[in-house]
């Protein structure tokens, strides 16, 4: 798996998500706020599969994991 997620990018993925799941679990928006998941591991994992399809790369240093 090739890192392909850094930087802000990174960072605004991980906020968003928290955002998200905090906001579904405390119910101020519906159930599709667990949707944030997917940017939550998106940043933590550093890995986009969509970036991948898109020939995308936000990570300075290109490391294959």
């Amino acid at each position: 798996m090739k890192l392909n997620v850094g930087g802000i990018d990174k960072i605004l993925r991980i906020v968003v998500g928290i955002a998200l799941i905090a906001m579904a679990a405390m119910g101020v928006i519906g159930a599709w706020g667990w949707i944030g998941v997917v940017p939550l591991l998106t940043g933590l994992f550093s890995f986009c599969p969509l970036y991948s399809l898109l020939g995308m790369n936000t990570c300075p240093i290109s490391k294959n994991g």
